[in-house]
């Protein structure tokens, strides 16, 4: 009798298999890049204090760098911690890129992380330009001496870690978990907003998670992915 011959798999299928793949494997980015970033965070720590400052300033995203044009520091900041990173803050972030990278893939999980990163650094900036930070009293363009906000150590992952944490909540397959997940979310990162001893940071943390959860909820309607009751 003779042998079937198995017939090749159409187009669509073998793309959807080849996405299924890449979205079950193992992830590498995200070890790669926490693992980075922690042993750099060592690294810097053994520098003398002025030298360790003017590093972490010179790839800070605050608002004498930007409005100098450094624009590159939109990049470069998400490399650099002011301290090494703790254990259980480490393992979020881990987690949470790992998740994304095995549920989306490396390029729209690092698209998700880059976007919340830049977009939520760019508004802060905004808005810190809005209330007078990087002008002299006398309106120059120049930050005053004493702006220690528009001079501020400001790098780090967090930003990149709300946003993709938001967008993972946005994509839960169930709607009530979705939903719960998603209002507990902003809640945590709303209250330091409304404390009187808030930061630019606290802000940046809530504009980041309100990115990636609108990351999220596009990323649902494109797959057409429905949530259950």
């Amino acid at each position: 009798m003779p042998l079937a011959v198995p017939r090749p798999l159409p187009g669509a299928l073998r793309r959807g298999a080849a996405r299924a793949a890449r979205r079950t494997a193992v992830p590498w980015a995200a070890p790669l890049y926490v693992g980075a970033v922690q042993l750099g965070a060592y690294a810097t720590a053994r520098l003398p204090g002025p030298r360790r400052t003017e590093l972490l300033r010179a790839h800070s995203t605050n608002v004498a760098n930007l409005r100098a044009g450094r624009w590159r520091t939109l990049v470069t900041s998400a490399a650099f911690v002011e301290h090494p990173l703790p254990v259980p803050y480490g393992a979020a972030l881990l987690a949470a890129l790992g998740t994304a990278e095995a549920r989306w893939g490396v390029r729209r999980a690092a698209g998700v992380f880059a976007a919340g990163h830049v977009g939520a650094s760019l508004l802060v900036y905004a808005g810190l330009r809005a209330r007078g930070h990087g002008r002299t009293a006398d309106g120059s363009p120049e930050s005053s001496p004493g702006d220690a906000t528009a001079q501020a150590v400001d790098v780090g992952a967090s930003y990149g870690f709300n946003a993709t944490v938001g967008a993972l909540a946005a994509t839960v397959p169930h709607r009530g978990v979705r939903a719960a997940a998603t209002a507990g979310l902003l809640a945590l990162a709303t209250a330091p907003v409304l404390r009187r001893g808030r930061t630019f940071t606290d802000a940046g943390h809530l504009v980041a998670l309100v990115l990636g959860v609108a990351m999220g909820a596009g990323m649902g309607g494109r797959t057409g992915k429905g949530g259950t009751s």
